[in-house]
Parts: structure tokens; sequence; C-alpha cells
């Protein structure tokens, strides 16, 4: 912590004080969180940790709850035909995602989007720790040299289907699966529903369970919607960049609705990250 919060309360403040709350930490920053989600402290504060307070308190300082996020283009696209999206939104917005990653216990990304960009899950860009990082990975296709599966930079809960397991007693597929399992690789098997996947419900019950109660659904697109159709979304942080692609693979793709009156409407909040807008929408309250 700077000594800057004696005259101002600068960005690196305002980030520091949010960990602490996050982590149930004193913190010598003088901000007051309070019970609404909101906070207050009689120092100046610069415009930059205004709005980063004003974004990620409610988050902060609530003890459970799922938030997804998707950066995509104004037109809504989150990759081009081909699967490049490197990268559609500005630093800025990364460092946001970094933040929501040290905020929560757990991030879930599905096999798709873990194979295609074959990501660390880590927070790289800020201070904070790493989250445990959760795949969906229904049928067990994960590749043996995912990063996720090699690199014991944090707990990874790799989570699969019944048949998946049972496989595991095959010769014909066990060095491929157990090849797999490392140190800090832990395989959970969740059922299956009628469509082949995991209800959102069950895999939030599941984390729970492992005492991993904030938890951010990072990707991609087909597994954001799924939650937010499923209705175990807290919070969707969209962040749009100003940025037509024309054409390529959606960001949001849920059941179609006949008229505009089915459509969801959420409460919702702007902030700007470079030049990219977030857009913070309230799905459901967050828990008290």
């Amino acid at each position: 912590m700077s000594d800057s919060y004696v005259n101002i309360i600068a960005l690196a403040d305002a980030w520091e004080w949010l960990l602490a709350v996050r982590h149930q930490h004193p913190c010598a920053a003088p901000i007051k969180a309070l019970p609404n989600g909101e906070w207050q402290t009689n120092q100046t504060v610069t415009a930059e940790a205004r709005e980063l307070l004003d974004c990620l308190t409610p988050l902060a300082s609530s003890p459970a709850w799922v938030i997804a996020q998707l950066g995509q283009s104004l037109d809504g696209r989150i990759a081009t035909e081909s699967g490049h999206s490197h990268y559609i939104n500005g630093y800025e917005s990364l460092v946001h995602l970094h933040r929501l990653r040290a905020l929560v216990d757990a991030v879930i990304v599905g096999a798709g989007t873990a194979s295609a960009d074959n990501p660390q899950l880590t927070v790289r860009h800020v201070s904070g720790s790493n989250p445990t990082r959760v795949v969906l990975d229904p049928r067990g296709r994960l590749p043996n040299d995912l990063t996720l599966l090699c690199n014991d930079g944090a707990p990874t809960l790799h989570i699969v289907g019944p048949d998946v397991a049972k496989a595991v007693h095959s010769c014909h597929v066990q060095s491929q699966v157990q090849s797999q399992v490392r140190s800090h690789v832990q395989r959970c098997v969740l059922r299956l529903n009628e469509h082949g996947q995991f209800k959102p419900s069950e895999v939030i019950a599941l984390l729970a369970g492992k005492g991993l109660p904030r938890v951010l659904v990072e990707g991609g697109g087909i597994t954001v919607s799924q939650f937010i159709e499923a209705g175990s979304v807290d919070r969707l942080h969209l962040l749009v960049a100003p940025l037509l692609i024309g054409s390529g693979r959606p960001g949001l793709k849920m059941t179609p609705i006949e008229t505009l009156e089915s459509a969801l409407r959420p409460p919702t909040r702007t902030f700007r990250c470079g030049d990219d807008t977030l857009f913070d929408m309230r799905l459901r309250p967050l828990p008290t």
C-alpha cells in the first residue's frame, strides 16, 4: 500500500482496498464498505479510483456470486469465423479481466475455449491470488499438453461426464486419460443433462461445496450463454470494443424468443476501460 492515501486515494490504493475487503483483511486506506455494496470515504479520490470502486465494491463485499464476462466487438462478435480473437479488446479490458480473476475463488471455461485459446487463467496484470481454474469437459476432449493441465500455477478442477470417468478403466484410453491428471489437477464427475452438457446450477453447487462460492464464468460464448439462460449468473460484464468485424462468432447465443417482451432488460451501468466500454449488467441481486 502506498502512502498516497493520506491525501488522495489513487487507483493502486483503491485496488488494494478491494482485495482487502474481498479477503476480509484490515486495510489502511480510509474507505468504508457500506451494506448495500457501495463505499464512502472522507478523502479525495481520483477519477480512475472512483470508477474502480463503483464497479467492483459490490463484488468484493459480497460473500458468494457468479459473474460472467465476455469481450466483443460493437457488432457482437467475440472472434472471426476462423476463431481469431486476439485482441478484440484493449489492454485496460485485459486488466479488468485479471481483476475479476483476483476477486473470485474459481474461474470457469469450457473445453472448446480451453483447447482453442490454451489460457493460463491466472492473475498476471494485477496484484492478487490466482483462482482455482475449472474446465468443463463433458466428453473428455482436452488435449494432454493443455497449459491448465501441465502448469501448476494454480489448482485446477477438470469436470468430466460419467462416460469419461468410466473410460479411465478402459485399457484402450487409460494412458490418454490418466496422463492428464497431475498433482495440481483434480478430476470431478458430474451427470449430464439431456443435451449432453452439465447443468450450470450443479456446477455452481459443486464449487460451493469445495469452498469456492465466488465464480467467474470466463468463456467461451456458448458456456456463458448456457449459464445466463439457466439463471445461474448474478452479473454480466460485457466489454465492448469500438470495432466492427462484420462476421464471425457471436458472443451470446441463447434460445430464440418470439417478441421483445421476452428479452432480458437488466439494470445496467457503464464504465470506461480505455477505448472499450464496460456494461455491468445486474441479472439478479447479489447475496448479502
